[in-house]
């Protein structure tokens, strides 16, 4: 057969049978999700973020991509629903303490737990590597195991003491029907924000063209009707007449100047002299030829 040695082929060295479906590692399948950022693949590092489906992020990550959507990335379709800063929730984790990091097998002669994780369940102390479900709440933040939630049930933060509901527990890393379940809670939240928005702008219009009618209907009452102002202007007979005060006085109305007309400060009688002496019009700033004084120049002649 065109073997050296004598040597004898094998039948599975000849034919060539089915390809055998390649299983992917559940220990890798788990450090992706729990150890890795879902946008940039890089590990993990505080300050850490999750979305409304409950993917982690690192806060660096999802900041870069808000800010140039147009770059490449590898993994840009799992931040597709991410429009803002505010769309994502800064996680408020608890260290495990018996986590080590990477200083411990730096020169990769030591026995790592890839099962070991960073953080750890506050209140029943379960370490958050994928084994166990995870949950967070959408008011503060604050990470808990599942199984807290459901043995210390309250609707109260265990660990910091905020109010919540149901509806406000978002599991991280869920399964494909956990995240559909997400997606229809977070279109009706934003559905539900769409409307305030659009009931508060509603109010504030009304708000604005209630005072602009006010004002509108107080200048129609005030303004004079053709017949009443002509017949008022026939009984008073000229319009710098005095009219009679509460007291019986009677005190005189003088013209009110046209629009377009001016009038110097000097002639206007309500200002009193003492105003008056500020301007230059004054006749006490003007003086006579021989108050002024001679300009000096440089020759001794003088004009």
């Amino acid at each position: 057969m065109g073997c050296d040695g004598g040597t004898i082929p094998k039948r599975h060295e000849l034919v060539k049978g089915p390809k055998k479906v390649e299983k992917v590692d559940k220990n890798a399948e788990l450090a992706a999700k729990w150890k890795y950022c879902a946008l940039s693949q890089e590990k993990l590092r505080r300050p850490i973020v999750a979305c409304e489906l409950g993917k982690l992020y690192n806060k660096d990550a999802v900041i870069e991509y808000l800010l140039d959507k147009s770059a490449e990335r590898p993994n840009i379709e799992v931040a597709a629903h991410i429009r803002g800063i505010k769309d994502v929730k800064e996680l408020n984790l608890t260290e495990n303490p018996a986590w080590e990091g990477e200083r411990r097998n730096t020169k990769g002669d030591c026995y790592e737990d890839m099962h070991c994780a960073m953080f750890i369940c506050p209140v029943v102390g379960l370490e958050m590597n994928g084994k166990h479900k995870f949950c967070f709440l959408h008011t503060c933040g604050c990470v808990f195991s599942d199984r807290a939630l459901r043995e210390v049930k309250t609707e109260i933060c265990h660990k910091c003491g905020d109010p919540f509901q149901e509806d406000d527990i978002v599991v991280l890393n869920g399964t494909k029907e956990e995240q559909e379940k997400l997606q229809k809670t977070m279109e009706e939240r934003r559905a539900k924000a769409k409307t305030g928005k659009k009931s508060k702008k509603s109010k504030s219009a009304e708000t604005v063209s209630k005072p602009s009618d006010s004002k509108v209907s107080s200048d129609s009452k005030s303004a004079p009707v053709n017949g009443e102002s002509s017949g008022s202007s026939n009984s008073s007979g000229s319009s710098s007449d005095s009219v009679p005060g509460p007291s019986g006085s009677s005190k005189t109305v003088k013209p009110i100047a046209a629009a377009g007309s001016k009038r110097s400060i000097q002639q206007m009688d309500e200002k009193s002299e003492a105003y008056k002496s500020l301007f230059t019009s004054h006749s006490s700033a003007k003086r006579t030829k021989d108050q002024l004084s001679n300009w000096v120049t440089h020759t001794p002649y003088h004009f």
